[in-house]
């Protein structure tokens, strides 16, 4: 009753380290018998195979490589991901098996005891903890009760995360965001001659590149806040609303509102470099919100891979493109938004998954295109 086998102890202790010390996670594949696959986007090794099943000829182990090389290319495609490397560990290799093989992006283990883990050096060099973590002094079914139980402690502080992240949460800067642009739309009937009429549009804040040279900088965000004409309003609200509400809630309120208007200035001063004449609406932040949400989608693509293909990506494309064929549309606030946004997230990072090094690689890059921005628009004119 008390006893357990060699390769459970060694399967165990290894699931152990790679998902309580290595932040790996499992991976659910449909008629992946035998082995186990774990992900680590973050790591050296994107993914850790461990193989229990018994493989005893070279012909078995060479469709075992063949079969494990579709799955990584599907997962890279799911992922976006460019190299994937993998290590396969093997536990179970028949005696007449030849290992010594090298292939693209796979590493190959084969483990008869855990001490043999020592002599593969590119294991070693990527986890140099891996003998020290694995070294319990618990023994067989004191063990295995240990290292299950940590397991799926940790599992559990994933699951309560990953709910905590996508939770739908009150979008209340999103609402209020919405709010603030119709009551300024109507207040441009109310105290001026309409959306449409230029005189109130710069009497409110619009963009106008001359005006600003001038010293009116206020209009770099002010712009955002007004809308030509009634569909214009419609239809920046309604994406704000799509978009704003689901960012607002993975992102939070704070890190949401200042997205919004760090891609708000990044967007006209982009505009900046272009002849453009008088211009407003929100469009070039909800660019930057799209920017936030490929960012965050790209950091959490193990579960919004599909969603980043078929939706964020082709949405961020066709608007583009909508906007370079149709005359009358400030592309260049859309462009500058989209990468403002982008960088601002990078630079505010996203709970869970950022690493100190990516919010600090962030704000140098968005600090760097700001200046660049205002040099060439405001320096070069």
């Amino acid at each position: 009753m008390d006893m357990v086998s060699k390769n459970d102890e060694l399967v165990m202790k290894l699931l152990h380290y790679f998902i309580t010390e290595k932040g790996y996670n499992p991976i659910v594949l449909h008629g992946a018998k035998d082995e186990i696959w774990l992900e680590n986007l973050n790591g050296d090794y994107k993914i850790v195979r461990i193989v229990s099943n018994y493989i005893h000829n070279n012909e078995q182990f060479d469709f075992d490589i063949f079969k494990t090389k579709k799955i990584v290319n599907k997962i890279k495609k799911t992922t976006f991901s460019f190299n994937m490397n993998t290590l396969s560990i093997f536990i179970n290799l028949g005696e007449n098996v030849n290992v010594d093989k090298t292939y693209s992006n796979i590493d190959i283990v084969n483990l008869k005891d855990f001490e043999d883990i020592k002599k593969y050096k590119f294991v070693m060099e990527v986890f140099p903890d891996i003998t020290k973590e694995t070294n319990f002094k618990e023994k067989g079914f004191e063990l295995f009760l240990k290292l299950t139980g940590d397991i799926n402690k940790k599992n559990q502080d994933e699951g309560i995360k990953a709910e905590e992240t996508f939770k739908m949460k009150k979008p209340i800067v999103t609402v209020s965001l919405i709010i603030i642009n119709i009551i300024v739309f109507i207040l441009m009937y109310v105290l001026g001659n309409g959306s449409n009429d230029a005189a109130t549009l710069i009497k409110f804040g619009a963009f106008q590149k001359e005006l600003i040279l001038e010293g009116e900088y206020f209009r770099l965000i002010t712009s955002a806040f007004l809308h030509i004409g009634m569909l214009h309003l419609l239809f920046n609200c309604y994406a704000l609303y799509i978009i704003g509400r689901q960012l607002e809630s993975f992102l939070g309120k704070i890190k949401f509102l200042t997205i919004y208007l760090v891609s708000a200035l990044t967007g006209s001063l982009l505009s900046m470099l272009f002849p453009v004449s008088i211009s407003a609406g929100a469009s070039g932040a909800i660019f930057g919100l799209l920017g936030s949400m490929l960012y965050f989608g790209y950091n959490y693509r193990v579960y919004l891979g599909t969603v980043l293909k078929s939706q964020i990506i082709p949405l961020i494309i066709i608007n583009l493109l909508f906007g370079f064929i149709v005359s009358g549309v400030n592309n260049a606030a859309h462009i500058g938004g989209l990468i403002g946004g982008v960088l601002i997230t990078m630079a505010l990072g996203i709970k869970y998954k950022s690493k100190k090094s990516q919010q600090i690689n962030g704000t140098i890059l968005l600090t760097i295109f700001i200046a660049f921005l205002i040099y060439i628009g405001f320096f070069m004119q």
